[in-house]
């Protein structure tokens, strides 16, 4: 049984989801938090597998909420639920080390399909709103803290995986790139290999997180 914390200053909005996930027979939802400071407290005394974060709420914030919670060593995987499109928000969500985010208005399937997802310890994007970071980490005048990589990406690989970070199929990039199919693979493979992750997902979260994009 995975166990879920919601965190979610609207009433209405943490009970929908509360009764949503009941339909689920894998996860429960042990635990709730309608602010950020009560959202800290809960979470370090409940471990919950998994936390849905929002991140506007009074006395604390979601980006406060991390980064107290990786202060203290009690940060859990946590998936970010919003329907504001605040990129700078999204953005220093991702650097207080979310694991994921999907929109509020996302279906059922999807959003216990995440939980699983981040509870067996992977991560969870939403295309749409992986594009509105990238765009902020262009932007910004606060970029996250680089590292280098043994192997540098190659311009070509850079590209892909920013396609990849917007939804795009193999498919769709080796049309967009007038590359093969097979090419295409080629390249996520070898940056894969040199972000040292094994999916397509952890790379881009890995490649946002080193400022590598």
């Amino acid at each position: 049984m995975i166990s879920v914390c919601i965190v979610e200053d609207q009433t209405i909005v943490r009970q929908g989801l509360r009764s949503l996930l009941g339909l689920t027979p894998d996860i429960v939802v042990g635990s709730e938090a309608a602010d950020g400071v009560e959202a800290v407290e809960v979470i370090e005394r409940e471990k919950p597998d998994v936390v849905l974060l929002d991140l506007r709420m009074p006395r604390l914030d979601g980006v406060g909420v991390l980064q107290r919670l990786r202060e203290r060593g009690a940060n859990r995987p946590t998936l970010i639920l919003t329907t504001f499109d605040d990129d700078e928000k999204l953005f220093e969500a991702v650097r207080a080390g979310a694991k994921g985010w999907l929109l509020k208005d996302v279906s059922l399937e999807r959003l216990t399909g995440a939980i699983r997802t981040l509870a067996g310890g992977g991560t969870c994007i939403e295309p749409a709103i992986t594009e509105r970071i990238v765009r902020a980490l262009e932007k910004s005048d606060m970029p996250f803290d680089a590292a280098e990589l043994p192997e540098p990406l190659t311009d070509r690989e850079r590209t892909i995986l920013r396609l990849i970070a917007g939804g795009y199929s193999n498919k769709e990039i080796s049309e967009l790139l007038d590359i093969t199919d097979g090419t295409v693979k080629n390249h996520i493979s070898n940056l894969l290999s040199k972000l040292g992750v094994r999916d397509r997902t952890r790379a881009v979260l890995k490649a946002i997180d080193m400022g590598v994009i």
